[in-house]
């Protein structure tokens, strides 16, 4: 199975911590607007709503991780690597007063990699 997002092992260390800090229930989001949407936003329960205009990608660190459906639209071709970087991201993302900031990368989806994954999604979409 071809995974839409994957997590340096820096990323992962990362949302371990924040488990410890705030809990084990936290999610992301793709950031749509600020940082040339670079920006994986790590949050806890409540603090943001997902909903139809919200595609599941898959989980990082045993957290959810979503992505909004118009942006999923534009970057489907391409896996999202969520890494960390030094300093503050400008969001309201949990690991900010920690001096470090979620940040996504991305490859492109081989043919082959594109082909499971709309055979992945056509199953899902028959399983909705």
């Amino acid at each position: 199975m071809v995974e839409k997002v994957v997590a340096t092992p820096a990323a992962l260390e990362l949302v371990a911590f924040l488990k410890t800090k705030y809990g084990p229930d936290l999610m992301f989001h793709q950031s749509g607007g600020c940082c040339d949407n670079s920006a994986a936003n790590c949050y806890l329960p409540g603090e943001i709503t997902m909903g139809v205009g919200d595609v599941y990608l898959g989980d990082v660190g045993g957290s959810p991780f979503y992505i909004g459906r118009a942006q999923y639209e534009y970057w489907r071709h391409t896996q999202l690597i969520i890494d960390v970087i030094e300093g503050h991201g400008g969001t309201f993302s949990l690991e900010g007063p920690e001096g470090k900031a979620f940040h996504t990368r991305s490859r492109v989806f081989t043919e082959a990699e594109m082909a499971e994954l709309d055979a992945q999604d056509a199953q899902q979409a028959t399983k909705a």
